[in-house]
């Protein structure tokens, strides 16, 4: 059925692939004594991790090449590396099913050799304690994928002797491990989608005992960052929903003895903090733009980083460096390539270490306008939408507009770059994000109006957001498509029960669509963990809630537009007979001949293919779709 798409599929691939600078490298950081960066090469699918002894003009060392560490599988990633206090050792994880079931393995750095020790069914997190022989890890429930096991290695011991230090019992709660910035101590977290607790070990006595910071209490979150005598705090409690910032004596740290810092803000969202030793920068987000403040410890400065774009996203990115003056961010927006930025917080000195380059003589990003618009949703809300397309086009209703939407774990979609994305916009394609309710674009209160029983409102905005490009004359309903994967899979698939006549195609991907069924069943991934996002189905308010959006449960005889539903066989997040058993459904119950198509990926799982460039073979052929559908064949 696309197979007259082919070829174009392949030119689209080429001509993306044909912008990326493949023989590209990050920026190199600074850690213990060590520079380090990845680099890709050309034709190579996969980063090659890489470090430099004192200074950058040092000799190169290879830690890891993905591309020989990939060869014999379909799907390989390598998602963590740790390496040793004394620089000796490296710890890493590997995935070769995409099942998000990591292996973890040891490397000795002076020998190169890969250790016997190898450890199965992990989460690919982990952290060294300060002896350079032991590290702690993360082990997931083979069937349900729950994180819920902390175990202690010994480095030249068994993985069987492994020593079980924290088991989450609680099955609604995951559990991870991580090290303080301060490398001081070893924390332990458990966290549902409303409630957090913590446990923290001297880095130096990895076999003493854990110690709890704060009991947990439904519904108070916190998260904890050391610096000197005390705990940094970022937490809900005292019904703070955008967030406040406290802190504690290491050696009080139960909630009672929590003194405020930042005090909460009814209109701005604490998002995080990057600790220095003179500095505390704090990353925030104020009408939906993110913000960044830096402070001095001494209180003898605080001001904002400076930005003018109208629609943007501005992150803190390495900063692992905890004695140094210099913060590193990223800034990039629907029409500006990613920077990566040093920025001086003593002289206030700005030096942009990389901007993305395309390789197209003919890009220039001042010929794409970005602009955020505002729809009004069917509650009077105000939907924000960022855009992107090229300069000149006109709003006349004629142009074809691809919408995208997420909207669930209070996960925000900021405007970003892509370079794929420019071959949609140099064919007259505008493309959108609809910022809907269940992400916390604009603050908590956002999230907590699209999810449990105010999940339709993330439905419902989509749809009045993609009315009010329509009424703008931005599209029209025949020029009209839509863009969601996963839990955005889900808004792909109400929407076009809701509202099926506003749209031409969509394109719905690795999409939770069988809500009811699969929240019912504790024993496949996610679903327990998941009860305080969807409710819990064994209640009979959320079951008959659930009931009334669930894409599945909602199919009827309606003139559904074109679909393209994607799937992976290995996908741990939503099993692939999910959208298979959907895409059934709806080829039975469809009242007209539009295309519906089920691409299912035979050697990937949630997150599509591996390689950079394998993936980019799945954007051409998504593309190709919603091309074919404008008649554009070239």
């Amino acid at each position: 059925m696309s197979s007259h798409t082919k070829s174009f599929q392949e030119k689209i691939f080429k001509e993306i692939k044909g912008k990326i600078k493949e023989d590209d490298q990050s920026v190199p950081y600074f850690l213990n004594g060590y520079w380090y960066y990845t680099k890709f090469e050309k034709e190579k699918g996969y980063p090659i991790h890489i470090r430099k002894k004192n200074s950058l003009i040092s000799k190169e060392e290879v830690l890891f090449d993905c591309n020989d560490l990939a060869k014999d599988y379909e799907f390989f990633n390598l998602s963590n590396i740790k390496i040793s206090p004394n620089n000796k050792l490296a710890v890493f994880s590997v995935d070769t099913v995409s099942r998000r079931l990591y292996t973890i393995k040891i490397k000795d750095l002076e020998s190169g050799d890969v250790l016997i020790d190898s450890i199965e069914n992990c989460t690919g997190s982990f952290v060294w304690a300060n002896d350079n022989q032991t590290f702690f890890y993360t082990k997931r429930n083979t069937q349900t994928l729950r994180n819920d096991k902390i175990y202690k290695h010994t480095i030249g011991s068994s993985y069987k002797e492994d020593v079980l230090v924290y088991h989450e019992r609680d099955n609604t709660f995951y559990t991870n491990v991580s090290k303080s910035k301060s490398n001081n101590y070893i924390i332990i977290s458990s966290y549902s989608t409303m409630t957090s607790e913590f446990q923290f070990l001297d880095a130096d006595l990895p076999h003493s005992n854990f110690k709890l910071f704060s009991k947990r209490k439904t519904g108070l979150e916190y998260s904890i960052s050391h610096f000197e005598n005390d705990f940094y705090i970022i937490t809900n409690i005292d019904n703070s929903k955008n967030y406040k910032l406290m802190k504690t004596s290491v050696l009080n740290t139960e909630y009672k003895n929590w003194k405020n810092v930042i005090n909460h803000r009814e209109d701005v969202l604490l998002e995080g903090i990057d600790i220095f030793k003179d500095y505390l920068v704090v990353s925030e987000r104020s009408n939906g733009l993110n913000r960044i403040n830096i402070k001095r410890w001494d209180n003898s400065e605080n001001y904002y980083l400076d930005f003018k774009s109208e629609t943007y996203s501005l992150y803190t990115t390495t900063n692992v460096d905890f004695n140094t003056n210099v913060l590193r961010y990223g800034f990039n927006s629907l029409s500006e390539p990613p920077s990566v930025i040093d920025f001086n917080m003593e002289t206030k000195e700005k030096t942009i270490r990389k901007e993305q380059k395309v390789l197209d003589p003919n890009f220039k990003k001042e010929n794409y306008i970005s602009e955020r618009v505002w729809a009004k949703g069917e509650d009077g809300e105000k939907i924000p939408i960022s855009l992107v397309y090229k300069k000149g086009l006109e709003k006349n209703s004629k142009n074809p507009l691809l919408l995208y939407g997420y909207g669930s774990y209070g996960n925000t979609i900021d405007p970003y770059f892509s370079i794929s994305r420019l071959s949609l916009l140099d064919r007259g394609f505008i493309f959108a994000i609809a910022h809907v309710r269940g992400s916390e674009y604009m603050g908590r209160d956002w999230y907590e109006n699209g999810k449990l029983l105010k999940k339709m409102n993330t439905f419902k905005d989509f749809v009045s957001c993609t009315k009010h490009l329509i009424n703008e004359r931005y599209t029209n309903k025949n020029k009209s498509y839509a863009y969601g994967g996963s839990a955005g899979g889900l808004l792909m698939g109400v929407v076009i029960n809701l509202a099926p006549e506003l749209y031409n195609g969509v394109i719905s991907a690795v999409p939770f669509v069988d809500v009811v069924t699969t929240m019912l069943d504790e024993t496949i991934p996610l679903t327990t963990g998941e009860y305080d996002e969807w409710g819990n189905p064994n209640k009979k308010q959320y079951f008959e809630y659930m009931l009334s959006y669930s894409p599945y449960d909602n199919v009827g005889k309606f003139r559904y537009p074109n679909l393209l539903v994607t799937t992976g066989l290995h996908d741990s997040q939503v099993q692939y007979w999910e959208p298979a058993k959907w895409v059934a459904k709806l080829r039975e119950l469809k009242t007209n001949n539009n295309l519906l198509f089920l691409n299912t990926n035979m050697d990937s799982g949630h997150g599509g293919a591996s390689g950079r460039f394998e993936a980019l073979k799945e954007v051409a052929k998504e593309y190709a779709f919603l091309f074919d559908l404008e008649n554009i064949h070239k």
